[in-house]
């Protein structure tokens, strides 16, 4: 169910919706439908994130065998 609401935009952020809703729907009338599919898009994101984030991890290391792997592997990408 779609709501309707107000948004103020700064200009920039309004053309570059307006650019995208032509690029993807050919009419500017479809400001609406490509904000909310980049609304979506970036919550989707962030979920991710924060899943991975509290999932159970795989590998178990300590900071100490961490920090030598990030040494080495610095060295590696440096030579």
């Amino acid at each position: 169910m779609s709501k309707r609401t107000t948004l103020l935009l700064e200009d920039e952020v309004y053309e570059r919706l307006v650019e995208e809703s032509l690029r993807r729907y050919g009419t500017v009338r479809a400001v609406s439908r490509v904000l909310n599919e980049l609304l979506k898009e970036s919550f989707k994101g962030r979920e991710e994130v924060i899943r991975l984030i509290y999932s159970e991890k795989i590998a178990k290391t300590t900071a100490k065998e961490f920090e030598e792997f990030r040494e080495d592997l610095s060295r590696r990408l440096e030579s």
